[in-house]
């Protein structure tokens, strides 16, 4: 009878478990999914450390929502148009697998290229205005001296980005979007791998769209502490970037 009993609290426990592992999978692909930002590309608006969260609804629903994204479908489900400046969490088509998040710059049939360090949108340069003062940011173990801008995007969305001061990337060919994919760029503009590098990352799928960033939910400075070293963590932490709106 003590052996009948032990098997079924067995078999409850193992439902319980299997039933919290399928809330917890339906919560991380169909509503929010945690990331965390593990490079210098989107300085100075996230930072090595922060930890974002991602709303998996905000662009529709496709394999790439799924963990391990299942090969059952190449259709897109309640698909909603990505608008210009939306931080973006997508699959790199070059292997549909990594994880990049980059901000959105051009739209199915723009034209984008720079221009003696401008960036142009259908032949029009964007607004930017620059921020008096010079940021170092990191690019992998270097650190750069930058010129921070405020840019407007022809929507009218405003953001943060940064040009390496000693020289940054003046001119490029004219990159022209076509249908059904995006042009993705980092903010920390000399130190990103972006769609500008069409052999790595290329003209993104909106297959391949993952979700949108929203909010900081946590962030620790690497350089100072890991979390590991809990007893250094008021040295370390962000405290002034959690739960900081992303835009």
């Amino acid at each position: 009878m003590k052996k009948n009993k032990l098997i079924i609290s067995l078999i409850d426990n193992i439902k319980t478990l299997i039933f919290a592992l399928l809330i917890a999978i339906l919560i991380r692909s169909l509503l929010v999914q945690p990331f965390y930002i593990p490079s210098s590309s989107m300085e100075p608006t996230l930072l090595i450390g922060d930890r974002i969260f991602v709303s998996k609804y905000s662009y529709g629903y496709s394999k790439h929502s799924f963990p391990f994204s299942p090969n059952f479908t190449n259709q897109r489900f309640f698909f909603k148009n990505p608008k210009l400046g939306d931080l973006v969490v997508f699959k790199t088509p070059a292997d549909n697998r990594t994880d990049y998040i980059k901000r959105l710059i051009g739209l199915p049939g723009d034209e984008i290229q720079f221009i003696n360090g401008d960036i142009y949108i259908n032949g029009e340069a964007i607004k930017r205005k620059m921020i008096n003062q010079i940021v170092p940011i990191r690019c992998g173990k270097l650190k750069l001296e930058t010129n921070t801008f405020i840019e407007t995007l022809p929507n009218g969305v405003e953001h943060k980005a940064t040009y390496n001061k000693l020289g940054t990337l003046k001119n490029t060919k004219k990159f022209k979007v076509p249908d059904e994919h995006y042009f993705l760029m980092g903010d920390n503009r000399d130190c990103s791998k972006d769609s500008r590098f069409l052999d790595e990352v290329g003209y993104v799928n909106q297959l391949n769209l993952v979700g949108k960033a929203q909010i900081i939910f946590f962030s620790n400075d690497t350089i100072k502490g890991s979390l590991l070293k809990f007893w250094n963590l008021q040295n370390s932490m962000r405290l002034e970037r959690t739960f900081m709106k992303l835009k």
